[in-house]
Formats: structure tokens, C-alpha cells, sequence
């Protein structure tokens, strides 16, 4: 089959990461890391806490620069930009951050309306309008004149989503959209990102650890484990994974790869107790917190 020009670029992942490796200075985070985002799709990239899924969402933005590996954005290698070819990607880019991070002495419009007045020349009237409509999105065109602290952490992670959706961005990626949220505001939240994805016609990269509601709304999900790819795949593929840690991560069972003790040293040790002797020894090491 022949593609044409056009249509072999809408084919083609509008994120690709190959053979990534990046650390905080001495401590490795993530370790030959390769993947694909596919256009259109929302792909939920999931693990236990610490394992570079935020970090990762920071390279793909380019507010971290691989030493080793590349990641590109529609074909452009965001490490090999100038700032001002990083600030015209960013452009097309929206993020939502872990508990919106709304600026408190503006009002819901004006948050709105930030990205808008930074990035854009838009006469008033019509950043008026635009604003509006995308409050309107998300149900809270009513609420525009109130301020965060007048608002619940539902209402303030919508206000967020429609400050990241202003400036009608090809990839709208999420840091935790779920956290601290009620089962309401959750569902609701879940709910709202599948809807404008497909709307909007964007892209969506979902960091969560809501296993029940991310799974409901992702079209592809990848699984972070020591700084590496554990697994990727469909929701009900990655169910059915044999990978132990991530039927742990999945079944969230106490037992498993990850240990709940971190390690050091054994009871007796710790409390000057006789050393036990043979599986009594082994049985007791483990318990005071070594694998």
C-alpha cells in the first residue's frame, strides 16, 4: 500500500521515544525506554510511584533534555531545538498538572484566559468567546467569575483542563488528573478527558495510578517498572499479563516483586535478639525487611 505525503504523516506516531535514558545526577530513572503515542488515541502510562512516568511527560515537553536517546514530536527532535523552536512545539502542546496548579488571585476566566493573552493576539471579544467555549466544555461557563478557593478540587481540576485545552493543543498531556478527587468528581474527570479527546480530534498521554477508571478510558496503557517498559498494550491485554510485577501492580496484592519492608536489616539484629538458624533465619531476615 502507497501512502501520500499527508496521509503517511497521519499515520505516524505523533510521539516517538527511542532508546531513552535519563537520570537525576547519579540515580538512573529511566533506562532504554522506547515508545510510541499514536495519533488520536489516549495512552495512559501507569507504575508504582517513582518510577519516571512524570519524568517522562517532562522530556516529551522538553523541560528535561535526554542525554542518551531522543524524543520526537511529530517528527521534530525536541532536544535539538533552539528555545525558540521549543516554545513553538510547547505551543502545541496542553498539560494538566497534579492538582491544577490554578493561579489563586485570578478568577476562573482569567486562568482560562491566561494562556491565550501569553501566547495569542486576539482581540478581546473574541478571546472572550473562546474562553467561554471552553469553560462551556468542561460545565463551567456558569463559574467563570468565581476565583479557586470558591470552587471544590473537582470544579478546579476542569478549570484546569480548559486552560490546557485553550489554545487547542495536538497533545494534551496529564499528571495525575485523579488525585484527591471524590468518586464523583473522578468518574466525572474520566469521563470528560475520553469526551474531548475525541471531540477535540487530539492526543492524550494520561500519567495515573486509578487503575478501574484509567482503564476504562485508554486506548493503549504502558506499564513503567524500574525505569523500564514492564508492558504495553490494551487494557484487557495488560490484565492478562503473566509479568508478575505487573499482575502485582494490577491486583494490587501485598505480595510480589515489590517488597512493602524496605530493605534493611533483620529483627534480631535491630533488637538484639538470638540469631535463628536455618528457615527460621530465612523467614525472620525477610520479615525485618529484606527480600
Amino acid at each position: 500500500m502507497t501512502f501520500e505525503p499527508n496521509q503517511a504523516a497521519a499515520a505516524a506516531p505523533l510521539v516517538q521515544i527511542r532508546n531513552l535514558h535519563f537520570g537525576y545526577g547519579q540515580r538512573p530513572i529511566l533506562r532504554d525506554v522506547s515508545l510510541q503515542v499514536p495519533r488520536g488515541k489516549v495512552t495512559a502510562i501507569m507504575g508504582a510511584s517513582g518510577g519516571g512516568k512524570t519524568t517522562l511527560l517532562r522530556l516529551i515537553s522538553g523541560q528535561h533534555l535526554p542525554p542518551v536517546g531522543s524524543v520526537c514530536f511529530d517528527g521534530v527532535d525536541v532536544g535539538a531545538q533552539t528555545h525558540k523552536g521549543l516554545y513553538a512545539l510547547r505551543r502545541r502542546m496542553g498539560m494538566l498538572f497534579q492538582f491544577g496548579a490554578l493561579f489563586t488571585d485570578m478568577t476562573v476566566f482569567e486562568n482560562v484566559a491566561f494562556p491565550l493573552r501569553e501566547h495569542s493576539r486576539l482581540p478581546e471579544a473574541v478571546l472572550r468567546d473562546v474562553v467561554l467555549m471552553k469553560l462551556n466544555a468542561v460545565g463551567l461557563r456558569g463559574a467563570r467569575e468565581l476565583y479557586p478557593s470558591e470552587i471544590s478540587g473537582g470544579m478546579a481540576r476542569r478549570v484546569a483542563l480548559a486552560r490546557a485545552i485553550a489554545l487547542d493543543p495536538e497533545l494534551i498531556m496529564y499528571d495525575e488528573p485523579f488525585a484527591g478527587l471524590d468518586p464523583i468528581a473522578l468518574g466525572t474527570t474520566a469521563r470528560l478527558i475520553r469526551r474531548l479527546n475525541d471531540a477535540l480530534g487530539t492526543t492524550t498521554i494520561l500519567v495515573s495510578h486509578d487503575l478501574d477508571e484509567t482503564f476504562a478510558i485508554a486506548d493503549h496503557v504502558v506499564i513503567l517498572a524500574n525505569g523500564a517498559i514492564a508492558e504495553q498494550g490494551a487494557p484487557a491485554q495488560i490484565r492478562q499479563s503473566r509479568d508478575p510485577l505487573v499482575q502485582q501492580f494490577v491486583q494490587g496484592a501485598f505480595d510480589g516483586p515489590v517488597q512493602f519492608h524496605y530493605p534493611g536489616p533483620g529483627l534480631e539484629e535491630d533488637f538484639g535478639l538470638p540469631q535463628p538458624h536455618g528457615r527460621a533465619a530465612r523467614a525472620a531476615h525477610t520479615a525485618g525487611g529484606r527480600p
